[in-house]
């Protein structure tokens, strides 16, 4: 990945834990790390093809100064948000707010917190298999594309499958959808899970029927083992109805602990149920 660099963009504003702060203000120091992909306008020579870097520096300022918050770390937050969700060029973004003049007490050079922010890559599992099955997914779907820490959505088909585990149900429409997210996996975990309570969801048989049924398979190529979220999802390799949407949409996708992809994977269930 290329960067354009932004160090130390000199801001007076008024952010900090004490009154004073708030009141008299302080300078603060600004620096941003852009990820981009500069190939095309080093080539180009042309601006429309790069990162209008002033252009940046004033939403910096706009945010820097048309807010007050206590902490730094929400001000860099808030500055890697707004980058990203601003410009789609910008992959990654690293931020770093430098305190000077922060109320310590003792002799010191600088305070200051430095933060990276990306989009992430995810596939998310829809299912349902009571009320209007279609329109629970195509909802939830509407519901996550149109959220602004969502873009980019990709989403498969829908198909019929029979039920896996408690087979006494109806049968189940099931799909999948790659979409990036500004979310972390357990952020993202809480945003689904609220998505399925507004569906009302009822959790009472494992495996039983439900409205709204959304599992995180795939985030990035990370591998997270915790007792409330397993990533990749354990189920992936044994699930048809996970499988045949994923090679529709990511048949070249791998399985970062297997290092299969999703067709092998589907290829390799199908020989075994066979």
């Amino acid at each position: 990945m290329d960067y354009i660099n932004i160090k130390r963009l000199k801001i007076y504003a008024h952010h900090g834990v004490f009154e004073e702060e708030k009141k008299n203000g302080q300078y603060f120091y600004i620096s941003a790390k852009l990820g981009v992909d500069t190939r095309i306008a080093g080539k180009s020579d042309n601006l429309i093809h790069s990162i209008n870097y002033a252009k940046v520096c004033e939403l910096i300022n706009d945010i820097v100064t048309g807010n007050t918050f206590d902490l730094i770390e929400t001000v860099a937050e808030t500055i890697a948000e707004a980058i990203l969700l601003t410009y789609d060029s910008i992959l990654e973004v690293s931020i770093e707010v430098s305190k000077p003049s922060a109320p310590v007490g003792l002799p010191f050079e600088d305070i200051s917190v430095s933060i990276t922010r990306k989009w992430h890559t995810c596939y998310i599992a829809l299912g349902s298999n009571l009320g209007d099955t279609k329109a629970n997914l195509e909802n939830a779907a509407l519901k996550i594309n149109s959220n602004r820490n969502f873009k980019d959505m990709l989403a498969s088909t829908f198909i019929s499958t029979k039920p896996y585990g408690y087979v006494d149900q109806p049968d189940f429409l099931n799909g999948v959808i790659k979409i990036k997210t500004l979310l972390t996996p357990f952020e993202l975990l809480d945003y689904l899970h609220t998505l399925e309570e507004e569906a009302k969801r009822v959790r009472e048989i494992h495996w039983g029927p439900r409205t709204l049924d959304l599992d995180i398979l795939y985030y990035d190529d990370i591998i997270l083992d915790d007792k409330n979220l397993t990533i990749p999802h354990t189920g992936i390799p044994n699930r048809d109805f996970v499988l045949k949407p994923l090679v529709e949409i990511a048949p070249s996708h791998l399985h970062p602990i297997k290092k299969l992809t999703s067709l092998e994977m589907l290829n390799q269930l199908n020989t075994n149920l066979n």
